[in-house]
């Protein structure tokens, strides 16, 4: 959530700086201490982030042939039938289109799951690796 982040980071610092509200004055906080910020590995939410970013149905098409080459597409989906039926698609305003294409995509794989984050697909550094197997209590 992009707009989420600078909020977050704004009031982390506060408190770190020994602001004094909310529980920090309840509890007479000082200040201190730092914070470690860490983002998902997207998965589907980088096809949705495409899709979004869309100005015309050509390049929509484009998306859905790399969809179904990549992309986590819900088991409930005849991909053959939608190929099908691309004219019909295409005559869709280009929203409806937009909402199509991502209602189809599997929501429970919008970011990488730690199973899969030795996967070269997904291009994860070995230094996020690393950091990952240390959250989970595996081996750095």
């Amino acid at each position: 959530m992009d707009y989420a982040k600078p909020v977050i980071f704004e009031r982390l610092t506060k408190v770190i700086n020994g602001k004094k509200s909310g529980i920090s004055k309840s509890v007479n906080w000082q200040g201190g201490g730092s914070f470690i910020f860490c983002e998902l590995a997207k998965a589907n939410q980088e096809y949705i982030d495409k899709i979004n970013d869309a100005e015309e149905s050509k390049t929509l098409l484009k998306i859905w042939r790399s969809m179904q080459d990549k992309a986590f597409i819900s088991y409930k989906v005849d991909i053959k039938a939608i190929n099908d039926n691309v004219a019909k698609f295409e005559e869709l305003p280009l929203e409806d289109q937009k909402r199509f294409l991502i209602e189809i995509l599997d929501k429970n794989m919008l970011y990488v799951p730690y199973s899969e984050i030795d996967d070269a697909d997904y291009n994860i550094s070995d230094e996020d690796k690393k950091l990952n197997h240390k959250f989970y209590g595996g081996k750095a």
